[in-house]
């Protein structure tokens, strides 16, 4: 049996006629640059995540560094994030000229350890930057009361994690600023790179609508320098097309996902673990296993595809030399570089699919 990780046709084809005449639309409408689409769009994603305001822009990359300058964070900064996830959460701290300090990890969420943070604050932090890494929430309670008594902006990284809810609490709702990515493999992907900016701050809003145009309030008239990071219409009408599935195939997701904590509770592998209250929506399905490698080998000799996230902690790469981390600083995000597997859970798959990933894991174990 083959089990893919991903299968963006299979998506595509679910939506084929509706897809195509969003896309037929804009093409006839000819405004391919602040349509309708992206209108909706951004209006639409809010009220779903909890936010006043949405601004779509032209990746989940640039939607940080909008984020961060709207937040007024620059050079001399400190902005405190995790060293375990995809390089644009510290990439995007450095681009807007201030440094990344990382906080090490829960091993059993993968998110960063809030219980750590405080004592890595210093004079210098402007900022928190945590991600809600796989599609679960950091905690909001706690981010926020750290972020009042320090007077720290809250910036999420909520690339992974559209739908997400903690006791009730959506993606977006609290924090100064949230961002979202809709590369195509995420939970809602558009046809090529896209993101989000959500806020519940006017002049925030503002500010990052200003940024992506050049930094101009009007027409020629330039307040700061600015991008070129738009949304175009037809990656918002893709988007619109699909976001009436995104719950569906969010729910597919979790019940994968709880079929494989039943199939592999008692053995040798590390399940996810869920905080309470937490509504998870598994962008990845993330165990963990001392023989990763070699487990890895085993499912793809069998036809499952898996994949590493991530195989570096970010503290000990190239770009970072210069914070003066070492190996050895953060041992939970180091230790889960070495044993994470990322294994199929999009919503297309089948329950026998599931069921057979579940089945060659365990055979792997029993022989091993």
């Amino acid at each position: 049996m083959r089990v893919p990780l991903v299968d963006l046709r299979a998506q595509y084809l679910s939506l084929k006629e509706t897809i195509d005449a969003a896309i037929a639309h804009v093409c006839e409408t000819a405004c391919f640059i602040d349509g309708d689409a992206v209108h909706k769009l951004e209006s639409e994603i809010a009220a779903l995540s909890g936010a006043r305001f949405g601004i779509g822009v032209a990746s989940g990359t640039d939607a940080l560094v909008l984020a961060l300058r709207a937040c007024g964070i620059g050079p001399g900064d400190e902005v405190i994030t995790t060293p375990f996830t995809f390089g644009a959460t510290s990439e995007a701290i450095m681009l807007v000229g201030a440094r990344p300090v990382f906080v090490d990890i829960d091993l059993c969420t993968f998110n960063i350890d809030v219980a750590r943070i405080e004592q890595a604050i210093t004079p210098r932090t402007r900022a928190l930057l945590p991600v809600d890494l796989f599609g679960q929430m950091v905690d909001r309670g706690q981010l926020q009361e750290l972020c009042k008594r320090y007077n720290l902006k809250l910036i999420i990284d909520a690339a992974q994690a559209i739908g997400a809810k903690q006791r009730g609490i959506r993606v977006a709702e609290t924090g100064d600023a949230t961002i979202l990515s809709f590369y195509p493999t995420k939970n809602l992907g558009a046809f090529g790179d896209g993101g989000m900016v959500l806020t519940n701050d006017a002049e925030i809003a503002s500010t990052v609508r200003m940024l992506r145009v050049h930094g101009q309030s009007g027409y020629g008239h330039y307040e700061v320098i600015g991008y070129t990071s738009r949304l175009d219409t037809l990656q918002a009408a893709v988007l619109l097309a699909k976001l009436p599935m995104l719950e569906e195939w969010n729910e597919a997701r979790r019940q994968h996902a709880a079929l494989y904590q039943t199939f592999l509770a008692g053995t040798s592998v590390t399940l996810p673990g869920i905080e309470p209250g937490n509504y998870h929506v598994y962008h990845q399905y993330t165990i963990r296993h001392p023989q990763r490698d070699a487990l890895q080998a085993y499912l793809q000799q069998h036809g499952v595809d898996s994949k590493v996230f991530y195989p570096q902690p970010l503290h000990i790469q190239p770009p970072y030399a210069s914070l003066g981390y070492h190996l050895g600083d953060f041992p939970c995000a180091e230790r889960a570089t070495r044993e994470v597997l990322s294994i199929p859970v999009v919503p297309e798959l089948t329950t026998e699919q599931v069921e057979y990933v579940a089945e060659c894991i365990c055979n792997f174990l029993d022989s091993a």
